[in-house]
């Protein structure tokens, strides 16, 4: 069976787990997030694709869920004894080692999907995992800052790139636009939509739909092929009781006018291109409404307490891939 995942970070890369689990004689391809990507400390920094690699590889920050295990941050507290920022972006010593292999790589003319692969064959992730493009796509986010000095309490409106907006200031403003900036101008990544055409399944895990799904549907080339691949298309919800399950997806939901809600997003994605979606079982009342979108539904537990239940997610997304194809 040939599966292919559009992931991003942790739900994603925790999902892919199960998956393995689930199927371990499938080939699996994982068609990573990019617009998470960042420069810091002259580096090139990709969250999304070194958090499924870490995590498929056993190398991963289990309780926090990204960053290397055994972590130390010497470096981080030398660069910040030199006034050297960001402080509010944690990497460790053992991350800045992959950062540092990656940016040397792609300063010798390497391609980040050749790159992506050669950092790949230390870790033996398992799956095939290729970024949505090669080409520079950050997703920035407009917020208008708040200011204690002007009369109505608000201030400088920006666009922030998206880290600094989920990480230092932890989306406690209202998120007014997300932009994947130079999505429209990039071309998938080799091999994105060959996969995507040969695929039997195509899985969307339980992450985030706007800044992680989202953005890879945003490269021109990649909806279409999976719209037209002609295969099941199979999404987890990553809401449960009309909350994210991890993070802040409500955030960047509103932004672009989806209410946090299980049936919402799956209408946010579209019968167009979701031929199936699970929600958490206390969400089994919205079952009808998502089915009356186009789109089969069913309700089953949907929280990864442990790759076991991930696993048994992961077989429900494809069983509900058979009954699709039975149709």
């Amino acid at each position: 069976m040939r599966i292919v995942v559009l992931a991003g970070g942790i739900g994603g890369a925790r999902f892919l787990r199960g998956l393995k689990q689930a199927v371990p004689d499938a080939d699996i391809t994982v068609i990573g997030n990019t617009g998470d990507d960042i420069h810091l400390f002259g580096l090139k920094i990709c969250p999304d694709l070194d958090t499924v690699m870490y995590t498929l590889g056993g190398g991963i920050d289990e309780e926090q869920g990204w960053g290397r295990t055994d972590e130390t941050f010497h470096l981080k507290e030398e660069l910040a004894a030199y006034g050297v920022g960001p402080e509010w972006f944690g990497l460790g010593d053992r991350d800045f080692a992959t950062h540092i292999v990656r940016t040397q790589m792609l300063g010798a003319g390497f391609p980040l999907s050749a790159v992506t692969e050669a950092l790949c064959d230390r870790w033996q992730p398992g799956v095939r995992l290729i970024p949505m493009t090669d080409d520079r796509v950050e997703t920035h986010v407009a917020v208008t800052l708040p200011d204690s000095g002007s009369a109505t309490g608000a201030g400088e409106r920006k666009a922030v790139h998206f880290q600094e907006y989920w990480v230092r200031l932890r989306a406690s403003v209202p998120a007014e636009a997300v932009v994947p900036v130079g999505a429209e101008q990039a071309k998938p990544a080799p091999g994105v939509l060959e996969a995507i055409a040969e695929a039997d399944v195509i899985l969307f895990p339980p992450s985030n739909p706007v800044v992680s799904v989202g953005t890879i549907l945003a490269v021109p080339g990649i909806r279409e092929a999976i719209a037209d691949a002609g295969v099941p298309v199979i999404g987890l919800s990553p809401i449960v009781g009309d909350a994210p399950v991890r993070g802040m997806a409500d955030k960047v939901l509103a932004a672009v006018g989806v209410e946090s809600t299980a049936p919402a997003v799956a209408e946010h994605y579209g019968s167009g291109l979701l031929d199936g979606w699970l929600v958490d079982t206390v969400d089994a009342g919205c079952v009808e409404r998502v089915e009356a979108a186009g789109i089969r539904c069913r309700a089953v537990p949907l929280m990864m307490t442990d790759v076991d239940a991930a696993a048994r997610m992961a077989r429900e997304a494809l069983t509900l891939a058979e009954e699709v194809r039975a149709v």
